[in-house]
């Protein structure tokens, strides 16, 4: 078969099953995508947090936003939704959700490879907060947002410190 003179200088397709080393199985690298809600009750400055039981998977004992895992397929503000129902029995339309915060850990607990938490605000609910998961959670309750307790988990009670202050809306944790 002759050369076509108007292919010269063309690259050349091929296919290889070759894969850069540098490069993982998407699914093997991919990230934990996270959600949590600030419940923030303006008219009294109060917000919901929930203290972890002795027998959570981590943070034994620390105060936390209402957090928890995407399912697979499933948009994150109904991610915050269902995590906050099933935790505190509170409900939010996903609509009401603003994004007060996001956290891109390095590292994390079921999540080597990091982790992305998107931290909601937020500013209507309905019903009462209660402990809906009592093997998980000590107690949940209201609290003032000038008192959060000390013992809070790292990262979103930094969520929560620049949510209050109007801060910077992202933070690392353990990059570099």
């Amino acid at each position: 078969m002759p050369n076509n003179p108007s292919d010269e200088g063309k690259p050349v397709a091929h296919q290889t099953d070759d894969r850069s080393p540098a490069l993982k199985p998407a699914l093997e690298s991919m990230t934990l995508l996270v959600a949590a809600v600030i419940v923030h009750d303006k008219a009294t400055n109060r917000v919901v947090l929930l203290q972890r039981s002795e027998n959570a998977k981590f943070a034994q004992g620390m105060w936390d936003l209402p957090v928890g895992k995407s399912e697979p397929g499933e948009p994150i503000t109904e991610t915050a939704v269902r995590e906050l129902y099933e935790e505190t029995g509170l409900t939010v339309k996903p609509e009401a959700l603003e994004v007060a915060h996001i956290i891109h850990g390095a590292w994390g607990v079921e999540a080597p490879n990091g982790f992305l938490t998107v931290v909601f605000a937020a500013h209507e609910w309905s019903g009462e907060p209660e402990n809906r998961e009592p093997r998980k959670h000590a107690q949940v309750c209201w609290v003032d947002a000038n008192a959060v307790p000390a013992d809070f988990v790292d990262t979103t009670a930094s969520a929560l410190r620049r949510y209050l202050a109007g801060g910077p809306q992202v933070s690392l944790d353990g990059w570099g």
